[in-house]
C-alpha cells in the first residue's frame, strides 16, 4: 500500500543509493569469502568522492568490500567489487542493468557501481523501491546497516597488516538527527552528489504493530531538509 507518493516515476539521479544494486549483485552472485586484490582501475580520483581508503595492491575479502561500500559509502570499494566480479566497470554495469530488468525496474539505467554522476546513470524513486525490496531479502543487508562503525584488518601491497574503522553515513545512526519514536530503523542507504541532491532510502518498522515500510527521498536541497522530510514521511505511517 502506498501511503504517500510524489513524482515516483520521474527520472532522477540516485547518487550512492546506486550501491544498493552493487551490493545486491555481490551478495546474490559473488562469493563473499573471495580474496580481492585492488587494481589501479579501482582508483577514484574525482574531487569530493567518498572513499573507504583502499589502494592498489591491498587485499581484502569481498565481504569487507561490501562494508566499505555501504557504511562509509566508499566509491573505491564499489569499483573494486565491480572489477573483481565482472572484469571491468562497464561489464559490471551491464550486470546491474540486467538485474534491474529482472526486478521490473524498467526506467533505470546504470553506468557505474557507485553513483558518481553520469547523464546516462538514472532511475526513479519507484525503481529504487523495487531494487531495495530485493536487497533487504538478504540478512547481510541488515547486518551491515545495523552498525555505527565497523573495524577490520586487511593486507596492503607490502604485505603489512592494516586496521581500518569505517563510520556509517546515516544521520539517524550517528545521532545527528533523531529517528522518530515508535519506529525502528532497518536497512538503509544514503547518497549525495551535486546533480542528485541529497538522497536516502530506508526500511523502518512500526514498533507496536510490526508493520514494515520503505521510504525514499531524492533531490533534497541539503542534509537537514532530507532528514526532516524523511522524519515527516516516516510519521505518516500511523
Amino acid at each position: 500500500e502506498v501511503l504517500y507518493s510524489k513524482d515516483a516515476f520521474e527520472k532522477m539521479y540516485p547518487a550512492s543509493i546506486t550501491k544498493v544494486m552493487t551490493s545486491l549483485i555481490a551478495i546474490k552472485y559473488g562469493n563473499l569469502e573471495d580474496q580481492v586484490t585492488v587494481t589501479e582501475d579501482a582508483v577514484i580520483s574525482e574531487s569530493g568522492a567518498t572513499l573507504c581508503g583502499i589502494k592498489p595492491g591491498d587485499t581484502l575479502t569481498l565481504e569487507q568490500l561490501l562494508y566499505g561500500l555501504m557504511l562509509p559509502s566508499g566509491n573505491d570499494a564499489g569499483a573494486a567489487i565491480a572489477i573483481h566480479m565482472a572484469g571491468s566497470i562497464d561489464a559490471f554495469a551491464d550486470m546491474m542493468n540486467e538485474e534491474a530488468k529482472r526486478l521490473g525496474a524498467t526506467d533505470t539505467h546504470f553506468m557505474n557501481p557507485h553513483g558518481l554522476h553520469d547523464e546516462d546513470h538514472y532511475t526513479t524513486a519507484y525503481d529504487l523501491y523495487l531494487i531495495f525490496s530485493e536487497f533487504i531479502k538478504h540478512d547481510l543487508a541488515y547486518l551491515i546497516d545495523s552498525l555505527t562503525s565497523y573495524d577490520f584488518t586487511y593486507t596492503d601491497a607490502n604485505g603489512e597488516t592494516r586496521s581500518v574503522t569505517l563510520e556509517a553515513t546515516n544521520g539517524y545512526i550517528s545521532g545527528e538527527f533523531q529517528f522518530p519514536e515508535g519506529y525502528s530503523l532497518g536497512s538503509w542507504k544514503s547518497g549525495t552528489t551535486t546533480a542528485a541532491g541529497n538522497c536516502l532510502i530506508l526500511e523502518f518498522v512500526k514498533d507496536d504493530t510490526g508493520d514494515k515500510y520503505i521510504a525514499v527521498i531524492a533531490g533534497a536541497e541539503d542534509r537537514s531538509t532530507l532528514y526532516n522530510d524523511m522524519t515527516m514521511l516516516i510519521n505518516t505511517a500511523k
